[in-house]
C-alpha cells in the first residue's frame, strides 16, 4: 500500500484549512490525524475517510467504495473519497471535519 511524498503532501496542503491535522506512516498505509484521532487514511495513493451508518450513503452515491482489510477479511469504516471533493478544498474540509467528528464519536 505504498503511498507517495506528493500525494500525502497533496492532501496535507488540501487539509490545511482544518488545521492541526498530522500523516503518520502505519502499517503500509498513512493514517492522518487531529488531536490524536485517526479519521482519514491513504493506501496505494487512495485517500479514504471515516464514515458512519449515515454518511456512508453520500460514498455510495458517489460510487465509492470502503477499504477492505484483506489480513482482516473485513470491510472497515474508510470509504475512498471522490475525486472532485478531493480536489475542492472547500468541499474536503466539509467532508474530513465530519468524518473527524464522526472518528471522536467512534472513540468514546
Amino acid at each position: 500500500m505504498a503511498n507517495s511524498q506528493s500525494t500525502i503532501d497533496f492532501i496535507m496542503d488540501q487539509l490545511s484549512g482544518m488545521g492541526g491535522v498530522v500523516a503518520k506512516n502505519m502499517f503500509g498505509g498513512t493514517g492522518f490525524f487531529k488531536n490524536d484521532v485517526m479519521f482519514g487514511m491513504l493506501g496505494s495513493d487512495v485517500f479514504r475517510l471515516r464514515v458512519s451508518e449515515e454518511s456512508k450513503s453520500r460514498y455510495e452515491e458517489a460510487g465509492m467504495t470502503p477499504f477492505y482489510s484483506g489480513k482482516m477479511k473485513k470491510g472497515m469504516p474508510y470509504w475512498e473519497v471522490p475525486a472532485d471533493v478531493l480536489e475542492d478544498t472547500g468541499k474536503l474540509i466539509i467532508w474530513a471535519s465530519e468524518a473527524f467528528d464522526i472518528a471522536v464519536k467512534a472513540k468514546k
